[in-house]
């Protein structure tokens, strides 16, 4: 199924977008490379491996992307993990209502993101709206980048989950409505409803705005706070596994924790928002440091969750460091579903 569409924008240049293709394929076969082509026989040739039915399965996990010399070295390592599934916690292009950003964003990520799948929930930097001028929030976004909101029972591309290899995974929009009475809240608790441990053991949630965070960027923001005050409760229920972020620009990971305590039955929160982005890295931490923080430095990177079956999976941050990517930080995670003291099937 092939949809087309196309979005002006008039914000701080006058933009006429072209064409825009977006393709349903499909089902294709687990752990299957497909060749492809966008457009003719004379046009390039790609390729592009589905990922496995059932675990091991190896997630990619970068926030804060940007187009600098940083996200090239990201992508660089990224490109050389052997990653199955790439997952984006916002802020992708920094195009910041100059359009053609996003036209050069795709062409610079096009050579991963045409081979493995990349599954992306938006941050502030996609957000769209100059008084007076452009009053649409997420146009280039919602055109560019459309996820499987609507087969997950989602009716907004801010918010949406999929299932891939026992694994269920929550998008959440920090920058759509959240509260207790919003359509996003609602969702989120009849898509828990879904969620069968035994076939789907890992539960993971994405946001953008982290919902810890030690760093002195980014501090008491609504979207981090407001979101975290909502849905804490309801992600502790459910036995979410592991909380990606990005938005602060550095890499921190905290132990499994609830209420700002640390508790073997909560989420392990981990933030990754230094993928490469123009306004640099956030390099003070507040002192001094919280408990329930493990480690943190201020680095540009991207993390690797390695799920290695049921029960256990290797959280690994890798920072960039001139042509090879050093293992900082690791550690040995262990799903929620598996712990007796913690679920109950």
């Amino acid at each position: 199924m092939d949809n087309t569409s196309s979005y002006s924008s008039n914000g701080v240049l006058r933009y006429d977008s072209g064409v825009i293709h977006d393709a349903v394929i499909g089902p294709l076969n687990p752990n299957t490379l497909y060749y492809y082509r966008c457009g003719n026989e004379s046009s390039k040739e790609f390729n592009f491996k589905t990922p496995p039915h059932t675990f091991p399965i190896k997630f990619a996990v970068v926030g804060d992307l940007g187009q600098t010399k940083y996200t090239n070295s990201t992508l660089d390592h990224i490109a050389k993990s052997n990653y199955d599934i790439l997952i984006l916690p916002g802020d992708l292009s920094y195009a910041d209502m100059y359009q053609k950003k996003w036209d050069t964003f795709g062409r610079f990520v096009e050579p991963l993101a045409s081979k493995r799948p990349w599954m992306v929930t938006q941050g502030n930097h996609e957000k769209e709206r100059i008084k007076g001028v452009h009053r649409s929030r997420f146009t280039a976004y919602n055109a560019r980048w459309v996820m499987p909101y609507e087969e997950s029972g989602s009716t907004s591309n801010l918010y949406y989950s999929f299932e891939v290899a026992g694994v269920h995974v929550i998008m959440l929009g920090s920058y759509a409505d959240f509260e207790p009475n919003s359509d996003q809240y609602r969702w989120l608790l009849a898509d828990l409803k879904k969620v069968d441990r035994r076939r789907t053991p890992w539960l993971i949630g994405v946001v953008h705005a982290p919902w810890y965070n030690t760093n002195e960027a980014h501090q008491r923001e609504y979207e981090g706070e407001g979101m975290k005050k909502a849905m804490e409760d309801v992600f502790f229920k459910a036995r979410v596994d592991v909380v990606f972020a990005g938005h602060v620009h550095s890499y921190e990971r905290f132990v499994r924790t609830y209420k700002n305590e640390a508790n073997e039955c909560g989420p392990a929160y981990i933030v990754t928002g230094a993928g490469g982005n123009r306004e640099g890295l956030a390099r003070r931490f507040i002192l001094p440091r919280a408990k329930v923080s493990a480690f943190r430095e201020p680095r540009f990177g991207h993390g690797q969750f390695s799920i290695l079956n049921a029960s256990h999976a290797v959280w690994t941050w890798h920072r960039n460091e001139e042509n090879v990517a050093i293992a900082s930080d690791k550690v040995l995670l262990r799903s929620l579903s598996s712990v007796p003291a913690c679920y109950k099937s």
